[in-house]
């Protein structure tokens, strides 16, 4: 679209790329699937796996952006018909996690406020299971849970209202604003933890390097699932992002920045937590390694106590922890919800306005079923389900389809090549079209294997639970994909010219 909005700056459009990377997953997850990994062992896949998979990834999808300037199925579509329904299939795994995404947010909310007179006791699981969530049974919705609710809503009114503003003034104001402050929040996190008692030892359990992990299968897709996963690839978000620069991008270059700042703000996050676990250890006498935990248990249990056992500073340590999850969460909420919202006005031909009430409205009223008792069982198994065997799975076809049937590799190196100072080489075509398809067909085949024979949560959740909730999401959102792309675009929507660029490269 000729009048297509556009980031401000090439700034502009790196904070928010790095926005949308840097989510609730590097603070909570990395930390563990490190220390699991090898520890220091592990940062040696990890950056393999960062130039083979996660940078050519992202180049890639900056290039289909920019380039063909549309959302994830407009884009795909005026690639190769036959390719629009992948990008809905991404859209519809973005509508997925934006549901139960925002109400981790709201409990990172609803925790800041807990933490001025840190509400959560001493029993900080039986507060979060209990007294928060008052979580109940899988047999029932039961009713909604008004410290959940409340908050709930307050957050989609802040990313409604970042959306509505536009791409300039909404998304790139917001992500210049909140990405600076999570970085020097948890700066200062970092330093406080470092001069716990014990934080040495927890730095020396993370850091310590295990190498004879290295030659373990596992540890390298480890490191490639968590590349992945980390970088927002795979689930249209950094396509329709790079379909808003403008001509002269550098977008090679911008792919490396985000890359590796992303990775370098997961480092950082290890540092803080794994000083902070430290510190936990010794003040209760044990190794480090039995007070190891990821996922919400990390963020809403263990950091709770973390806090209630500082020496001083308490109340104020507990509210920069649960703001800096805010920020993170809020930044990648904006981008998840953004892809809908660009792919529902391309593809109905209505004004942003509307897309964001729609989209953005819709997305809101369902994910009010996770702020009732039966939400966080509802979100742990929709959270699985729909990463295992949606975002890996539609990066995987994404790729496919790119590389080996529209065999657009090259025209879109040349693209690249064409606005960007960093030339690309025979490495970022090989990483796509051999070694990224490989490991992530392999992890495809792997997860498949497992819930094929054991179900999720080893028996936790009854296996109608697991079907209604997990599978049939993770394929309904394929299917729904379908659904749209029969749809026929409205006017010359596929006609759309793209960028001219030099010769495609040899």
């Amino acid at each position: 679209m000729e009048n297509r909005a556009q980031f401000g700056s090439r700034a502009g459009f790196i904070f928010a790329a790095v926005g949308s990377a840097i989510g609730l997953g590097n603070i909570w997850r990395f930390p563990a699937v490190a220390y699991d990994n090898g520890g220091g062992a592990f940062f040696l896949p990890y950056l393999f796996a960062l130039l083979t998979a996660g940078i050519p990834l992202l180049i890639l999808e900056f290039a289909i952006g920019h380039k063909y300037r549309g959302s994830s199925p407009l884009s795909l579509a005026r690639i190769k018909k036959g390719g629009e329904w992948i990008g809905w299939w991404q859209i519809c795994i973005s509508f997925v996690i934006a549901t139960y995404y925002a109400v981790i947010i709201a409990w990172a909310l609803a925790y800041t406020y807990f933490s001025f007179k840190l509400e959560w006791g001493t029993d900080t699981t039986q507060f979060l299971i209990g007294n928060y969530l008052k979580v109940g049974g899988t047999d029932t919705m039961g009713s909604f849970v008004p410290g959940v609710l409340f908050p709930l809503i307050l957050v989609w009114l802040i990313v409604l209202g970042i959306l509505f503003a536009g791409v300039k003034k909404g998304i790139e104001m917001g992500n210049k604003i909140m990405i600076p402050l999570l970085v020097v929040l948890f700066l200062i996190i970092c330093i406080r933890a470092v001069t716990l008692d014990g934080a040495m030892e927890g730095l020396n359990q993370f850091f310590k390097p295990d190498w004879s992990t290295i030659l373990d299968g596992k540890v390298w897709v480890a490191a490639y699932g968590q590349i992945f996963f980390s970088l927002s690839i795979g689930f249209a978000i950094m396509i329709t992002y790079s379909s808003y620069l403008p001509k002269k991008s550098d977008i090679t270059n911008s792919a490396f920045v985000t890359g590796f700042a992303n990775s370098g703000f997961e480092l950082l996050a290890g540092f803080g937590v794994f000083a902070a676990l430290g510190f936990m250890a010794a003040q209760q006498g044990v190794p480090v390694n039995e007070v190891v935990k990821g996922g919400v248990i990390l963020a809403f249990s263990i950091f709770p106590t973390i806090i209630n056992q500082l020496p001083a500073f308490n109340e104020i340590f507990g509210i920069l922890f649960f703001v800096s999850l805010t920020l993170a969460g809020l930044t990648s909420l904006i981008s998840i919800v953004e892809t809908y919202i660009a792919g529902i006005q391309e593809k109905f031909n209505i004004s942003r306005t509307k897309a964001v009430i729609f989209g953005g409205g819709v997305t809101a009223i369902v994910s009010l079923t996770f702020s009732t008792q039966n939400g966080l069982n509802l979100l742990d198994v929709a959270d699985y389900f729909i990463n295992q065997f949606g975002v890996a799975m539609a990066g995987l076809f994404e790729v496919i389809f790119i590389a080996w049937f529209a065999k657009q590799l090259k025209p879109l190196q040349a693209h690249a090549d064409s606005v960007s100072d960093i030339r690309l080489g025979a490495w970022w075509r090989i990483s796509l079209s051999i070694i990224t398809p490989v490991v992530l067909g392999y992890m495809m085949f792997d997860n498949l294997r497992q819930n094929l024979t054991s179900e999720y949560g080893g028996g936790d959740y009854p296996r109608e639970f697991l079907f209604k909730y997990g599978w049939t999401v993770a394929v309904g959102a394929i299917l729904v994909g379908v659904l749209i792309t029969l749809k026929p675009w409205k006017g010359h929507a596929l006609e759309q010219p793209a960028f001219e660029e030099k010769k495609e490269v040899s």
